[in-house]
């Protein structure tokens, strides 16, 4: 038996491959139940264990069921037998005996695991006690002969020095393993069968907040698992064989906690591993707090370019509608304008007044929501914002009834002027309006909003809006003007309002704040530049446009045209009406107009075609052409996009007569000023 166990030491590489065939054919040898290979080991903070390298076990015997014990340093060092045995074991005497003349420790162990005898000696490499080889007999108290004695010693010795020879080949694999555990980014923990944790890499440590040597050792159902999944479970080892097991091989996404008792997302390998008959657990665990961050940002990046594509769609969407609904209101709010002009009566007169009124309140509307989705540079024009919180209010007219809202109005006396674009400020109204609305829903009591317009005594110009819902709790506050920030439920709100309005605002040079408002109820606040009062008086009191008395109207709605000549007939100005285009030649061959008006958008011609077409012909109309148009917008751009000293005047439909005669007005100023 001592030779082949010589034999297969001698030809082994690694000790490790052969140990359990060796302490199987020593058992059998010896004749003995149990066979055992100790390792002394150092664990961090707690001095040196004695540790099973390797073990077998007789199975026929009942009663031996009990694997071999883990012995710390703490333990020896308040036990005199086991500080005596550790003595004589770097000494290199052999430790034989019966259980019952032992003492402490030991007897209470060997008595659990129904040891009756044993025998140990020491095991060396490299000249230090490496750790200890024992047989035990677990029926009988034997007396080992001196024979059995030496056999065990011949094989220890074997063993050491196969252990010495396979250092150099097993030294280099340990230093990689360990380099790779210390240098790898993912957290790496192992565990043994009970769920005590056994390694605990850097990366570890700086994902949970533990120190090596302050977690090894403890149970990573205490420690690394979330309360609510312990209930069940007594050990981690419990946890891993039960629920666990389906972790095994797999690689999932589930959570963790840290020392601080932060529950986190991560990413986790379990892979199983049998070293010695021993189960350990070795999990591979990645962070993915960054990732979910990240996947956050670009889902808030999809939503946000998804409500730009969503706006931009409604832009084009409107623009067309606008087109549409401004022609046929063009009509109306000119007949009605004539009609208020020539009425033979006060009934009549009054009649077509609400006419012209309510047709140009729905210019306004139209107007309004245009200037909203559609994105185009500010420009900021001397703006009146007591027209501005009128245009915002008759926008969200309908959701305020339908909701059984009252609004307060307190606007400041004469025009309240910032220099601002109107369509942006509008939609800052506008979304202020409707977030009390929403805010209002679920009031029962007495539903308000007020909205207000001022002049601060530092000469700025402003406008607020306030309702008497719940307010915004404190600690939400600071986060309001944040982009897809929202306390409405999903389908309600998308969180873009309050930060659009803010941008909007700021890229007037204005200020936007919150304030409460008491007993409940919230109030937005925006303060704009102001207009030099006196300019605005000076322009005020332009005089009116004169010396014009032809005009070249080009419209492929009739009706437009037609009403567009009457008004122009009551300023004495004569028309001429062109309904479908040819050439400038044709046109100006028998007429000489002092002013020319062209609708934008018609079938067929374009009117900045047509511009370009009539400056070949005439220079001098640079200044004394008009684009009509019910997109606003679009024209604005394309009239940008021509040099300052040759871009037409527009007058946008629908039309009343005060907007034709500033147009008029403005004709004549650029003539003058061309001489």
């Amino acid at each position: 038996m001592t030779a082949r166990i010589l034999r297969r030491l001698r030809e082994a590489n690694d000790w490790q491959t052969e140990i359990c065939a060796v302490l199987t054919e020593l058992g059998h040898g010896l004749d003995v139940h149990r066979s055992i290979l100790f390792r002394l080991r150092e664990v961090p903070g707690k001095g040196f264990a004695q540790s099973i390298a390797a073990y077998w076990v007789d199975d026929t015997v009942e009663s031996n069921t009990e694997p071999p014990t883990l012995i710390v340093q703490s333990i020896v060092n308040n036990d005199p037998l086991l500080e005596r045995l550790a003595e004589e074991v770097r000494q290199g005497k052999i430790f034989a005996g019966h259980t019952r003349e032992l003492s402490g420790f030991l007897r209470q162990d060997f008595e659990n695991q129904k040891i009756k005898s044993f025998l140990s000696v020491a095991v060396f490499a490299h000249g230090h006690v490496w750790g200890t080889l024992a047989v035990n007999d677990c029926l009988v108290e034997r007396e080992w002969t001196g024979d059995e004695k030496a056999s065990l010693e011949i094989v220890a010795s074997a063993i050491g020095d196969t252990i010495e020879r396979s250092l150099s080949d097993t030294n280099v694999s340990d230093i990689i393993r360990k380099t790779m555990l210390q240098a790898s980014l993912d957290g790496i923990v192992v565990i043994d069968e009970t769920g005590s944790i056994i390694e605990f890499n850097p990366a570890a440590e700086k994902m949970f907040g533990w120190e090596r040597a302050e977690i090894l050792g403890k149970d990573v159902l205490d420690t690394l698992i979330p309360e609510y999944y312990r209930p069940g479970y007594a050990t981690g080892g419990e946890y891993m064989s039960g629920r666990g097991i389906p972790m095994i091989g797999q690689r999932l996404e589930t959570v963790t906690q840290n020392a601080d008792g932060e529950i986190f997302p991560i990413e986790l390998t379990a892979t199983e591993m049998k070293v010695a008959d021993r189960r350990l657990f070795f999990g591979s665990i990645r962070d993915l707090r960054d990732r979910r961050r990240a996947e956050e940002e670009i889902n808030r990046q999809r939503e946000k370019l998804h409500q730009n594509e969503k706006m931009a769609a409604m832009g084009s969407l409107l623009a067309g509608v606008s087109h549409e609904l401004n022609n046929p209101l063009a009509v109306v709010v000119a007949q009605s304008t004539l009609l208020h002009e020539f009425a033979p009566d006060p009934q009549t007169k009054s009649r077509a007044e609400k006419v012209r009124a309510a047709a140009e309140r729905c210019g306004r509307i139209v107007k309004s929501f245009l200037g909203m989705v559609r994105l185009h540079p500010t420009t900021q024009t001397e703006t009146d914002l007591n027209q501005v919180v009128r245009s915002a209010l008759e926008v969200t007219a309908y959701g305020a009834r339908s909701g059984g809202i009252g609004i307060d109005t307190d606007f400041a006396e004469g025009p309240v002027l910032a220099m601002a674009d109107a369509d942006h400020i509008t939609q800052v109204v506008a979304n202020f309006l409707v977030n009390s609305q929403h805010a209002l829903a679920a009031i029962a009591a007495d539903r308000r909003i007020k909205v207000r317009t001022f002049r601060t005594a530092s000469g700025a110009s402003g406008f607020s809006v306030e309702d008497n819902g719940p307010g915004i709790p404190e600690e939400i506050r600071p986060r309001i003007f944040e982009s897809y920030f929202t306390t409405k439920p999903v389908g309600v709100g998308t969180g873009i309002g309050l930060s659009i309005s803010r941008s909007i605002v700021e890229r007037h040079n204005g200020r936007v704040r919150f304030e409460p408002v008491e007993p409940q109820g919230a109030r937005f606040v925006v303060e704009l530049p102001a207009v030099d009062q006196s300019i605005a008086i000076a322009a005020a009191g332009r005089p009116a446009a004169s010396g014009l008395r032809n005009a070249l109207i080009i419209d492929d709605e009739p009706d437009v045209a037609g009403s567009l000549a009457d008004i122009l007939e009551l300023m004495g100005v004569k028309s001429k009406l062109v309904i479908d285009w040819t050439s400038a030649d044709e046109e100006l061959a028998s007429f000489e107009p002092d002013i020319v008006f062209s609708d934008l958008r018609m079938p067929g011609v374009n009117g900045m075609v047509i511009y370009r077409e009539l400056l070949e012909q005439r220079a001098n109309l640079a200044q004394r052409f008009v684009l009509v148009t019910g997109d606003m917008i679009g024209a604005r751009a394309e009239i940008e996009a021509l040099p300052a000293h040759l871009r037409p005047q527009l007058l946008e439909k629908p039309f009343s007569t005060l907007d034709v005669r500033g147009v008029l007005a403005a004709i004549t100023d650029q003539v003058t000023l061309a001489r």
